[in-house]
């Protein structure tokens, strides 16, 4: 007799729950629920069940319930292993404070809450003045649960503008597009889809260094462009977007036509990061020194270093934003103007974002920018190192821009890191477990200005060498087992057009110490010598326990008969396929 090929866990333990209480001993039943020594004595623990999807009809006792949710909580990731995130998960403990002290605060009653007003005011100040507000023009701005907030009003406020330059014209003002890389994260297709402008969505190559091509939006652009949305900071590979370049393809437009179309940058991640690091955009003008930009979002809670949700919408002057999307409110006793899409949303965000704006400063910032940076680049050079791997993301890679004498030193700092590296992967393949993992410090004086701008990421493959040599080893596998270590690297493909390659990914935050670094690589090495060791039938089964749906069969699945597969890459391969039109969904 075949064994079943679906169990049902949860009607297997229900079941013999009954069972047990049924069975038990009435005088050991009434003793179970008077006990409450700890929340793991209660009746809860086994004799009685916590409703998971319907309120109960009585209550539990609060430390019981308490218990429960933190014990299943503990099947989350942890926050400071998980490499697949932009989003902050260090605070400090008066950053915390803070957060506590204030979790009760509506960031919508200004009236009640006019210090909290006052401080939000003083973060758009202190944010547009570091994305370079203009003299003679007022900035104006307001902090967001988020980016993807902050981007709709962005797009929104360009809509709107369009809408009425046209019907001034006396043209027609039924047809908004837009137009954004294949590589944006899905925000911004969002804004398109929820406010009825037509999304032009172009192809990234490797060319364009899989970001937006100004030569594109040129070929693409039309009176019926509402705007242009430029990513300072790529989810897939950390580069930034050239955002002076695509401006002056709208500068030529204009020229010719007389049509204004603006730039909206979104710096989810860049805007905190790009301002303080030494290398900048790489020479490249961003923000609002450059015209074409009217506004610029970023996420607070990335690397503006606090915990979700905040982010921040800055146009760089007050008649950007149109009329028609302020409200005045007459609320709760005081008059106030709000042009967010949500009304009650938290404050106690606002306040660390100020609190490290202040506590930090410019130079606290471009430490750990510029740490985070330097972590990243001996994260590349050591996975280069290994002959396994090789990196997408450039921020290791000297600028071509930089003086002779800083790619010089560059060249040096890679070659002798390398030369580290290389031993230290032959010493951990060849067993030595006393043996670390590359480790080799970059000069000191070093900055990020020697090498190619770009966020802290590092977007990695396996090399077309391996690749030959191990074709039954698959980069899925490899994110896999590095989550059974408790690291979280996603591995997913790049955009569209480009989907037939993946890569590995992982975001260097500032919680990413250099011992953790050293473990991480001494991990990768590790897993990647073992899948090596394996044969294709072997890892097979990992592939499949990746994807197993874990779900009931109806009556007639079971009636199919079973097909064998032993080709680990062949649902990695359907999954490549669905991503072959438009924005899938990028790790942010």
């Amino acid at each position: 007799m075949s064994l079943s090929r679906h169990v049902d866990p949860e009607e297997i333990v229900h079941h013999l729950q009954d069972l047990n209480v049924h069975n038990e001993h009435p005088s050991r039943r009434s003793a179970g629920r008077d006990s409450h020594l700890t929340p793991y004595t209660t009746p809860y623990s086994s004799q009685k069940d916590i409703p998971r999807y319907h309120m109960p009809p009585n209550g539990a006792p609060a430390d019981t319930v308490y218990t429960m949710i933190k014990d299943e909580l503990d099947l989350d990731g942890r926050p400071n292993l998980n490499l697949a995130s932009f989003v902050n998960t260090y605070l400090e403990d008066n950053a915390q404070k803070l957060m506590i002290e204030n979790l009760g605060k509506n960031l919508a009653d200004n009236d009640e809450y006019p210090a909290m007003l006052s401080i939000s005011e003083r973060c758009v100040s202190i944010i547009a003045n570091l994305w370079g507000a203009q003299k003679g023009e007022k900035a104006i701005g307001s902090p967001t649960v988020g980016s993807s907030e902050a981007i709709h009003l962005g797009g929104l406020a360009m809509k709107r503008r369009w809408q009425e330059r046209r019907k001034a014209e006396g043209k027609d003002a039924y047809k908004p597009n837009i137009l954004m890389g294949s590589n944006a994260q899905v925000a911004l297709e969002k804004f398109a889809r929820y406010f009825d402008v037509e999304a032009r969505i172009l192809p990234v190559s490797a060319k364009s260094k899989f970001r937006l091509d100004p030569d594109l939006v040129r070929e693409n652009i039309d009176e019926n462009t509402i705007g242009v949305f430029v990513i300072l900071g790529s989810t897939y590979t950390g580069h930034y977007e050239p955002v002076e370049e695509v401006s002056k393809v709208l500068d030529e437009f204009e020229a010719k036509t007389g049509i204004d179309i603006p730039i909206h940058v979104d710096a989810a991640s860049g805007g905190f990061v790009a301002p303080f690091s030494h290398a900048g955009t790489g020479g490249q003008k961003w923000n609002f020194e450059l015209p074409r930009v009217k506004s610029i979002n970023a996420s607070g809670h990335k690397y503006g270093l606090v915990s979700p949700g905040i982010g921040w919408i800055i146009w760089r002057d007050e008649s950007y934003l149109p009329k028609h999307l302020i409200f005045e409110l007459h609320y709760l006793g005081g008059t106030e103007e709000s042009y967010t899409l949500n009304f009650s949303r938290p404050g106690a965000q606002v306040l660390v974002q100020y609190y490290n704006l202040i506590h930090l400063g410019f130079s606290g910032f471009r430490e750990i920018m510029e740490n985070c940076l330097a972590n990243a680049r001996l994260l590349s050079r050591s996975l280069e190192a290994t002959k396994w791997y090789t990196c997408v993301s450039d921020i290791h890679r000297p600028a071509a821009s930089s003086s002779t004498a800083a790619s010089e030193a560059a060249q040096k700092v890679k070659a002798s890191i390398e030369s580290a590296a290389s031993a230290a992967v032959g010493a951990v393949a060849g067993g030595d477990q006393k043996a670390k993992a590359p480790a080799a410090k970059e000069h000191e004086g070093e900055t990020s200005a020697a090498y190619i701008a770009g966020l802290p990421v590092v977007s990695f493959r396996f090399t077309d060498e391996f690749r030959r040599e191990f074709p039954h080893v698959k980069q899925e596998t490899v994110s896999l087992l590095m989550r059974a270590k408790q690291w979280i690297i996603p591995n997913y493909a790049l955009p569209p057009n480009e989907e037939k390659t993946d890569i590995l990914r992982v975001v260097v935050r500032e919680s990413m110490s250099f011992d953790l670094l050293d473990r991480l690589v001494t991990d990768l090495v590790s897993v990647t010598e073992t899948l090596m060791g394996n044969d294709e039938v072997d890892l097979s089964i990992l592939t499949k326990q990746r994807h197993s749906p874990g779900k009931k069969e109806d009556k007639d699945e079971k009636k199919k008969p079973a097909v064998k597969d032993n080709t680990a890459g062949q649902q990695l391969g359907k999954e490549l396929g669905r991503m072959k039109e438009g924005i899938h969904r990028s790790v942010c």
